[in-house]
Protein backbone atom coordinates (compact mmCIF):
# COMPACT_ATOMS: atom_id res chain seq x y z
CA UNK A 1 0.00 0.00 0.00
CA UNK A 2 3.12 2.07 0.70
CA UNK A 3 3.76 2.18 -2.74
CA UNK A 4 0.19 2.29 -4.29
CA UNK A 5 0.19 5.28 -7.06
CA UNK A 6 -2.67 4.90 -8.79
CA UNK A 7 -4.93 6.01 -6.07
CA UNK A 8 -3.08 7.91 -3.42
CA UNK A 9 -5.97 9.18 -1.08
CA UNK A 10 -7.06 5.73 -0.61
CA UNK A 11 -3.40 4.52 0.19
CA UNK A 12 -3.08 6.91 2.79
CA UNK A 13 -6.36 6.06 4.14
CA UNK A 14 -5.51 2.41 4.04
CA UNK A 15 -2.29 2.85 5.65
CA UNK A 16 -3.64 4.92 8.64
CA UNK A 17 -6.09 2.14 9.06
CA UNK A 18 -3.62 -0.45 8.81
CA UNK A 19 -3.71 -1.91 6.20
CA UNK A 20 -0.24 -2.42 4.13
CA UNK A 21 -1.67 -5.25 1.33
CA UNK A 22 -4.88 -5.00 -1.44
CA UNK A 23 -5.59 -7.38 -3.71
CA UNK A 24 -8.95 -6.68 -5.53
CA UNK A 25 -10.65 -9.11 -7.73
CA UNK A 26 -13.50 -8.64 -10.21
CA UNK A 27 -16.56 -10.66 -9.58
CA UNK A 28 -17.53 -11.23 -13.48
CA UNK A 29 -20.72 -11.98 -14.71
CA UNK A 30 -20.63 -12.89 -18.43
CA UNK A 31 -19.73 -10.16 -20.28
CA UNK A 32 -19.83 -7.18 -16.87
CA UNK A 33 -18.42 -6.57 -14.28
CA UNK A 34 -20.91 -7.26 -11.32
CA UNK A 35 -18.48 -5.98 -8.66
CA UNK A 36 -15.41 -6.48 -7.02
CA UNK A 37 -14.24 -9.17 -3.97
CA UNK A 38 -10.65 -6.80 -1.93
CA UNK A 39 -9.14 -8.43 0.65
CA UNK A 40 -6.74 -6.44 2.83
CA UNK A 41 -3.89 -7.55 4.70
CA UNK A 42 -1.92 -5.80 7.97
CA UNK A 43 1.19 -7.30 6.25
CA UNK A 44 2.67 -5.73 3.10
CA UNK A 45 3.45 -7.59 -0.28
CA UNK A 46 2.05 -10.92 1.18
CA UNK A 47 -0.04 -11.65 -1.60
CA UNK A 48 1.54 -14.41 -3.81
CA UNK A 49 0.12 -15.77 -7.32
CA UNK A 50 -1.49 -18.63 -4.91
CA UNK A 51 -3.20 -16.44 -3.26
CA UNK A 52 -4.44 -14.26 -6.25
CA UNK A 53 -5.90 -17.41 -8.01
CA UNK A 54 -7.93 -18.67 -4.76
CA UNK A 55 -8.91 -15.45 -5.11
CA UNK A 56 -10.47 -15.22 -8.38
CA UNK A 57 -11.51 -18.65 -7.76
CA UNK A 58 -13.76 -17.48 -4.80
CA UNK A 59 -14.84 -14.58 -6.73
CA UNK A 60 -16.38 -16.86 -9.98
CA UNK A 61 -18.21 -18.50 -6.93
CA UNK A 62 -19.36 -15.04 -5.70
CA UNK A 63 -20.34 -13.56 -8.83
CA UNK A 64 -22.63 -16.66 -9.19
CA UNK A 65 -24.19 -16.71 -5.97
CA UNK A 66 -24.90 -13.06 -6.32
CA UNK A 67 -26.20 -13.37 -9.97
CA UNK A 68 -28.93 -15.89 -8.65
CA UNK A 69 -29.64 -13.52 -5.79
CA UNK A 70 -30.49 -11.24 -8.66
CA UNK A 71 -32.60 -13.49 -10.74
CA UNK A 72 -34.70 -14.46 -7.31
CA UNK A 73 -35.24 -10.60 -6.55
CA UNK A 74 -36.20 -9.95 -10.06
CA UNK A 75 -38.40 -13.02 -10.24
CA UNK A 76 -39.78 -12.07 -7.11
CA UNK A 77 -40.19 -8.60 -7.75
CA UNK A 78 -42.02 -9.82 -11.31
CA UNK A 79 -44.14 -12.16 -9.48
CA UNK A 80 -45.71 -9.42 -7.22
CA UNK A 81 -46.24 -6.85 -9.74
CA UNK A 82 -48.27 -9.87 -11.51
CA UNK A 83 -50.15 -10.58 -8.57
CA UNK A 84 -50.91 -6.72 -7.87
CA UNK A 85 -51.58 -7.00 -11.82
CA UNK A 86 -54.74 -9.60 -11.10
CA UNK A 87 -55.98 -7.68 -8.12
CA UNK A 88 -55.83 -4.66 -9.90
CA UNK A 89 -57.83 -6.21 -13.39
CA UNK A 90 -60.27 -8.26 -10.57
CA UNK A 91 -61.44 -5.14 -9.08
CA UNK A 92 -61.59 -2.93 -12.47
CA UNK A 93 -63.98 -5.88 -13.70
CA UNK A 94 -65.89 -5.83 -10.80
CA UNK A 95 -67.01 -2.04 -10.96
CA UNK A 96 -67.47 -2.36 -14.75
CA UNK A 97 -69.97 -4.97 -13.84
CA UNK A 98 -71.33 -2.32 -11.29
CA UNK A 99 -71.67 0.16 -13.78
CA UNK A 100 -73.36 -2.10 -16.48
CA UNK A 101 -75.85 -3.55 -13.68
CA UNK A 102 -76.81 -0.14 -12.99
CA UNK A 103 -76.55 1.93 -16.23
CA UNK A 104 -77.64 -0.67 -18.31
CA UNK A 105 -74.47 -0.20 -20.62
CA UNK A 106 -71.78 -2.12 -22.30
CA UNK A 107 -68.66 -3.27 -20.72
CA UNK A 108 -66.79 -1.48 -23.15
CA UNK A 109 -68.90 1.83 -21.79
CA UNK A 110 -68.41 1.00 -18.42
CA UNK A 111 -64.74 1.07 -19.26
CA UNK A 112 -64.82 4.54 -20.90
CA UNK A 113 -66.83 6.10 -18.18
CA UNK A 114 -64.26 4.63 -15.51
CA UNK A 115 -61.69 5.80 -17.73
CA UNK A 116 -63.23 9.13 -17.47
CA UNK A 117 -63.60 9.34 -13.70
CA UNK A 118 -59.98 8.10 -13.43
CA UNK A 119 -58.93 11.08 -16.04
CA UNK A 120 -61.22 13.65 -14.43
CA UNK A 121 -60.20 12.96 -10.77
CA UNK A 122 -56.77 12.28 -11.41
CA UNK A 123 -56.35 9.08 -9.33
CA UNK A 124 -55.50 5.59 -11.02
CA UNK A 125 -58.31 3.75 -12.41
CA UNK A 126 -57.84 0.74 -10.04
CA UNK A 127 -58.62 3.49 -7.18
CA UNK A 128 -61.68 4.50 -8.91
CA UNK A 129 -62.86 0.92 -9.50
CA UNK A 130 -62.02 -0.24 -6.20
CA UNK A 131 -63.72 3.19 -4.46
CA UNK A 132 -66.88 2.03 -6.31
CA UNK A 133 -66.37 -1.52 -5.54
CA UNK A 134 -66.37 -0.43 -1.83
CA UNK A 135 -69.18 2.41 -2.08
CA UNK A 136 -71.10 -0.78 -3.65
CA UNK A 137 -70.51 -3.41 -0.94
CA UNK A 138 -71.34 -0.84 1.26
CA UNK A 139 -74.71 -0.22 0.35
CA UNK A 140 -75.80 -3.02 0.06
CA UNK A 141 -77.76 -4.17 2.73
CA UNK A 142 -77.19 -7.56 4.79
Amino acid sequence: MAAETRWPAFARQALAAGVRSSLSVALPLQEAVLGALNIYAIQPAVFDQDAIELARTFAGYAAVAIANARLYQATATLAEDMRRAMETRAVIEQAKGILVAQRHCTPERAFELLTRLSQATHRKLRDCAADLVASTAESRPG
